[in-house]
């Protein structure tokens, strides 16, 4: 790789280093990296805000001033050529007089799809595409997957011991990791947009479901319980928080609307899902609710448990990502599992995942999994 090539990548690794910044605050938007680089130096550079607007591209622009004239803007998406709450991006590249914009993969959005790519061509900006391509459709995953599939990215949380057990046959699980995988395991939710997790866990835990780094995320982390039957008590935190941080539940139709009304006088928002096939399901339709999250804008979800909500996710084939914190501990066969039995008979049948990375969290370890293709 030449002097110019090797620049070029790392302006777009720049550009890709602050989108990540913006992971899990800008639903239902993508998060974007824009870096504006002239006679070599950054004169600008932004993510994203929290919200999804303004975009990247005006805010890096609005930093580069006079100096984007003449200048290369680095975007990790395709601008936008759309008008909603603000202007197209292609149009604020245009009037601030950018010469090249190179971008690392096209927006999927049919609003969008190569059209601002023409557009900016069209002006007589030079533009060329696929610059860390992969990388930046690794980063934008759920984006794509809700444009493309109607689903969000679903990444499942596991903190177990090394046998595969989440707690004591009793119950007990606080805490089987240390400190430091907690800390990360925090963090992991405030990559997310959204925080799943069964009314067992519910039940059993009464948590909080929040990510407590303080400054970690400017928007609140949005919390979903799969509750088929509306038993979340009203008396619990995230019933008592409702009204300050978005809290859904997932129902299915025909669930108590007495129970229902209760719960959105609370601050709840309870989403109802068809079931499947006639009906008789006791649980929600996953696959469907998934769905419904979509529509919502959400594009990335944490789904943290219990082992019956991992066993149905894997089930229904919906795990993009594992995130596994494992300590160096054994439980035995009477504790309880990651993940309850879900009907695989052979070993050709069992979802298959590569290992994307491994981290040391003091005496812990995070191994992470993407789907096997």
């Amino acid at each position: 790789m030449d002097d110019a090539s090797h620049m070029r990548a790392a302006h777009m690794r720049a550009a890709l280093g602050l989108a990540r910044r913006g992971l899990g605050q800008c639903w239902p938007n993508p998060t974007v990296g824009c870096v504006i680089v002239r006679d070599g130096r950054v004169v600008g550079r932004a993510v994203t805000a929290p919200g999804g607007r303004p975009h990247a591209e005006p805010l890096a622009l609005a930093m580069a001033g006079a100096e984007a004239r003449g200048a290369t803007a680095y975007v990790t998406l395709e601008p936008c050529c759309h008008h909603g709450r603000t202007g197209p991006c292609t149009d604020a590249f245009i009037a601030a007089g950018i010469a090249r914009v190179v971008v690392a993969v096209r927006d999927c959005d049919p609003r969008v799809n190569g059209q601002g790519v023409a557009r900016l061509r069209a002006a007589g900006v030079t533009v060329e595409e696929g610059l860390l391509a992969a990388e930046a459709e690794a980063l934008n995953a759920g984006f794509f997957l809700r444009i493309r599939q109607n689903r969000p990215l679903v990444t499942l949380k596991l903190a177990t011991t090394l046998d595969g057990r989440i707690a004591t046959r009793a119950g007990e699980s606080r805490w089987i990791t240390g400190e430091p995988a907690r800390r990360a395991a925090h963090a992991l939710r405030g990559r997310h947009d959204a925080v799943l997790v069964g009314v067992g866990t519910v039940l059993a835990d009464d948590p909080d479901l929040t990510c407590r780094i303080e400054g970690f995320r400017a928007i609140p982390l949005v919390r979903v319980v799969a509750d088929s039957h509306l038993r979340t008590p009203l008396t619990c935190r995230l019933v008592a928080t409702a009204k300050e941080i978005p809290t859904w539940i997932l129902a299915r139709h025909g669930a108590d609307r007495d129970r229902a009304y209760a719960l959105g006088h609370a601050g709840v928002a309870v989403v109802t899902v068809e079931t499947a096939g006639d009906g008789a399901q006791l649980g929600v339709d996953l696959p469907r609710a998934l769905r419904a999250l979509a529509a919502r804008g959400i594009t990335r979800v944490l789904a943290e448990g219990g082992a019956q909500l991992a066993a149905a996710l894997l089930r229904a084939d919906a795990v993009d990502r594992i995130a596994w914190f494992h300590a160096p501990a054994v439980l035995g066969a009477d504790g309880w599992p990651a993940a309850q039995a879900f009907g695989v008979a052979a070993l050709a049948a069992m979802p298959r995942f590569r290992r994307t990375g491994a981290m040391p969290l003091g005496d812990d370890m995070l191994t992470e999994f993407a789907r096997a293709a």
